[in-house]
């Protein structure tokens, strides 16, 4: 064994398989106690990631990190028969996922055998086209088009609609992904897949404007616009979803609308500074959280008591 400290991981890297904690002088016990201690966090098994780096990483950075441990612990490359698909491929292309699991999703031409794989990892056994198939991060995955249409085959609609508006958000291409519909006609899951192009809006900035978008569409309640322009003294502002006539605007104040970052007092400070000039000005504003649209009934009344005293 090396003459390494035990208690002390090696710098530069934060990533490792066991074979290499072995190499650097870390026996199972010391792995284990590394673990115990938070030092070390076992990803899956044969790979880890130290501590302090998961403790600082995003929920949505901690899922691509277990798709790198799987990449890591496979050794796939470039050269290899491995695609990251699905929902894997979904964070790889850093489209918004809701309500997803962290399953590792990859495909293969040929069926695995049933031992190949974690219990973490779902395979899939498809050929893929030339065009099917991008690089993201060093990694093989499907295209943005391909990544959209498989998830939206397997995702419930509204996981597909939250998927599909930040797909278009970011350029998918609409009329490849129409035509990849026609070729699915009786598969399972197309249904979904239609409806949420159809439905789609790329002027939706977070999950939670799709899903209070998609809400009130249920609902049968009248449909707002998408990030309506209003000046004031203070300058333009943007709402997320407004009914211009009556001056009501419904805003989302999940934290996951601002996606990179928790909303700091500056901004908070600005958001109210906002809110008040356009106040002043005669608007009315609903504002909601994630609870809110899991609570129908009660969001129905909120919405429809504002737009009615709005008239």
């Amino acid at each position: 064994m090396n003459n390494v400290n035990p208690r002390e991981l090696p710098s530069g890297m934060d990533l490792w398989r066991t074979s290499q904690l072995n190499e650097a002088g870390f026996n199972a016990r010391a792995i284990a106690a590394l673990v115990r201690r938070g030092a070390l966090v076992r990803l899956r098994r044969g790979c880890y990631i130290r501590g302090r780096t998961w403790a600082a990483q995003k929920p949505w950075i901690r899922s691509r990190q277990l798709i790198a441990a799987h990449a890591h612990g496979t050794l796939a490359t470039s050269g290899g028969g491995l695609v990251y698909s699905h929902t894997s491929a979904a964070r790889l292309h850093r489209l918004f996922l809701w309500d997803v699991d962290d399953r590792v999703h990859i495909t293969q031409k040929t069926t695995p055998s049933s031992i190949s794989h974690g219990r973490d990892v779902v395979a899939h056994t498809t050929m893929l086209k030339e065009d099917d198939v991008v690089f993201v991060d060093g990694l093989p995955c499907t295209s943005l088009e391909r990544t959209v249409v498989d998830c939206c085959l397997m995702l419930g609609y509204r996981q597909s609609l939250v998927l599909m508006d930040h797909a278009l958000r970011i350029g998918a291409d609409v009329a490849r992904l129409t035509q990849m519909c026609e070729f699915l006609s009786g598969r399972n899951g197309v249904l979904s897949l239609r409806r949420a192009l159809e439905n789609a809006d790329p002027r939706s900035e977070s999950p939670g404007e799709t899903l209070s978008r998609e809400l009130l569409q249920r609902l049968h309640i009248e449909p707002p616009e998408l990030q309506v322009e209003v000046r004031t003294v203070e300058g333009r502002h943007r709402l997320d979803l407004a009914w211009r006539d009556k001056k009501v605007a419904l805003e989302f104040d999940g934290r996951i609308k601002y996606f990179d970052y928790a909303p700091t007092d500056e901004v908070i400070f600005q958001e109210r500074q906002r809110e008040k000039a356009l106040t002043e000005i005669g608007w009315r504003f609903i504002r909601i959280k994630w609870r809110d649209l899991f609570q129908e009934r009660d969001f129905k009344m909120r919405v429809l008591r504002t737009l009615r005293a709005a008239e």
